[in-house]
């Protein structure tokens, strides 16, 4: 049902060409005025994403759950949280999109579920099949297992009074880590994954997946190698076992996008997850050119030289070329605005908004549009810590104080408001109407107070807003096989403002150029680029020259793609 490609081939699946739109559900659209998203606010904005030109939505979680981490706490995996609706608003979502030849990707979380889970529950009072459904742990209640730390902070084991022992859970204490050593946790997990499949799922997206295996007897981690444990639960030991038997069972044979979440995979990593001869993903989600600027953890960053942020990107460019496939991505729920954090959302922000959008949509790979970032949605401000709702957020907050490191919420805010993942998760900026549009009631969490002139009313009347780019952004790449397929190769990697590269196809030439700074710049083009024949199809600046010349002279911000007319004919515009 993609635009391009209805059906594929091994080599050209039609999730290659695809551009996936993530929805995050409680913040999308409010159709009932509880002040939370829900399936039928979707619903009625499934126009708004056949007039972007999307072909499939990756929908966050929206299954039965306590909401300890928004969702990803998973207590019902068959059912839908009552705020989002029912299955039949489930249904309608995914006819809606059908009919408008959108796919729909669901979240598949089973790292962990919540310990309001019935497994959980079970599991807890030692019932006769699933006593090890979960990582439980003998012990003093003072003795922990292991130095394992938690991805959101603090140690990762739990002690549990009705049980007498320890569990583990590398996220909140709330989302009980499953053991998938157990072949019946397994089988539970597969038989779910069909039953969604029956209804009629176009794929999955898979949270976390890279940590199901964990090393047998649960050593210590190294306290000096970053998170503590992680080398026993980061690509573990079993875990390719796991997804290829995942897939032989459920995925084979079936058109799906099975995408995985996978922290600290190298590319080295990621070339046994993806294609026919690894465990048959179809590409990773990997964290390298996202957590580049972190320091010793996301809490602490550092400005980075965009040479290391383009050299991260070449190396995923080439290293996945010929084994396997990129997803290509600046910005999701668990990630900062883009254009907050690599661009300027004060005076550029249209414009290095647009520029990122350029990015994303010339490179190999696959693109994933996070809501909002296609009107140039920024980051928030959190005046007071009440004000958060994100879990992580809070618990690095009450961390920081507690430990010394500030003495109020003021001191850490600065570093709340460019990191914290709330920045992602206020609500979709629709309109100046109050609430951004996005409710009549009260929303769950603040809308940026930029809604006013950041929203999608306003950009759809406006053809030189980021939404219309984004539109023609994706025109673009459904028409070129160039931009989806064609070789990548990183030019002057030393430059310090630029970011070039071209595309090669069957003859077919493309020129992307793309000044990364708040200053105006220079750029002399390569002896070894061609410019004969490459024409301007599509730029953020209206005075771009039509063909090549020899030095660019780039505004701050500018974006620049030129291409040779397609085989078909014309230049894709």
């Amino acid at each position: 049902m993609s635009r391009r490609n209805a059906g594929g081939d091994d080599d050209h699946p039609w999730w290659k060409e695809a551009v996936v739109y993530q929805v995050y559900p409680k913040s999308f659209n409010d159709s009932d005025g509880d002040g939370i998203g829900d399936l039928a606010g979707l619903a009625r904005r499934a126009d708004y994403l056949d007039d972007l030109g999307v072909d499939a939505v990756w929908l966050c979680p929206v299954y039965g759950s306590p909401m300890a981490d928004n969702g990803y706490d998973i207590s019902d995996y068959r059912s839908i949280h009552p705020a989002y609706g029912d299955m039949d608003d489930w249904r309608q979502v995914r006819d809606v999109l059908h009919e408008r030849d959108i796919r729909l990707v669901m979240d598949l979380v089973v790292n962990h579920t919540s310990d309001e889970h019935e497994w959980f529950r079970r599991s807890r009072r030692e019932e006769d099949g699933y006593a090890d459904y979960y990582h439980w742990w003998e012990g003093e209640p003072d003795e922990p297992p292991n130095n394992w730390e938690s991805i959101f902070g603090g140690p990762a084991w739990s002690y549990d009074e009705a049980r007498g022992e320890w569990y583990l859970h590398l996220f909140d204490e709330k989302q009980p880590d499953l053991n998938w050593r157990n072949s019946a946790v397994r089988e539970d997990v597969h038989g779910m994954m069909q039953w969604w499949l029956d209804e009629g799922v176009d794929g999955f997206r898979m949270d976390v997946i890279n940590l199901i295996s964990k090393t047998e007897g649960l050593p210590d981690g190294d306290p000096e190698a970053g998170l503590t444990g992680a080398e026993h639960f980061m690509n573990g030991p079993r875990v390719h076992d796991r997804l290829r038997e995942m897939h032989d069972r459920v995925l084979d044979d079936r058109d799906l996008l099975v995408v995985g979440e996978t922290p600290g995979a190298s590319v080295a990593d990621a070339r046994e997850y993806v294609g026919p001869n690894g465990d048959g993903l179809s590409m990773v989600f990997q964290f390298e050119h996202v957590t580049v600027d972190h320091g010793d953890d996301k809490w602490t960053t550092a400005d980075v030289p965009l040479a290391e942020f383009k050299e991260i990107i070449a190396k995923w460019q080439a290293g996945l070329a010929d084994e396997g496939w990129n997803s290509v991505y600046l910005s999701n729920h668990d990630q900062p605005r883009m254009v907050s954090r690599f661009g300027d959302d004060g005076e550029y922000r249209r414009k290095s908004a647009k520029l990122l959008g350029t990015l994303t949509h010339t490179l190999q790979g696959t693109p994933f549009v996070y809501q909002g970032e296609e009107i140039g949605m920024t980051n928030a401000p959190f005046e007071s810590p009440d004000e958060l709702r994100d879990v992580e957020a809070k618990n690095y907050v009450e961390r920081a104080v507690e430990h010394g490191e500030a003495d109020c919420y003021e001191d850490v805010r600065e570093t709340v408001e460019a990191t914290a993942r709330d920045n992602a998760r206020t609500p979709m900026q629709w309109s100046d109407d109050t609430h951004a549009g996005f409710t009549d009631g009260e929303p769950w969490i603040e809308c940026n107070p930029n809604y006013a002139e950041v929203n999608v009313e306003r950009a759809r009347s406006d053809p030189d807003s980021v939404l219309s780019y984004y539109r023609e952004l994706i025109a673009l790449r459904h028409e070129r096989d160039l931009l989806v397929y064609g070789e990548f190769e990183l030019l002057a990697p030393d430059d310090p403002d630029v970011f070039a590269y071209s595309r090669r196809l069957d003859g077919e030439r493309g020129l992307i150029v793309l000044n990364v700074a708040a200053d105006a710049t220079s750029f002399d083009v390569p002896a070894e680029v061609d410019r004969d024949g490459l024409e301007l199809v599509i730029a953020n600046a209206d005075d771009a020259p039509a063909t090549v010349p020899a030095t660019l002279d780039l505004d701050p911000y500018e974006a620049r793609v030129y291409l040779t007319p397609s085989q078909e004919g014309g230049v894709g515009r």
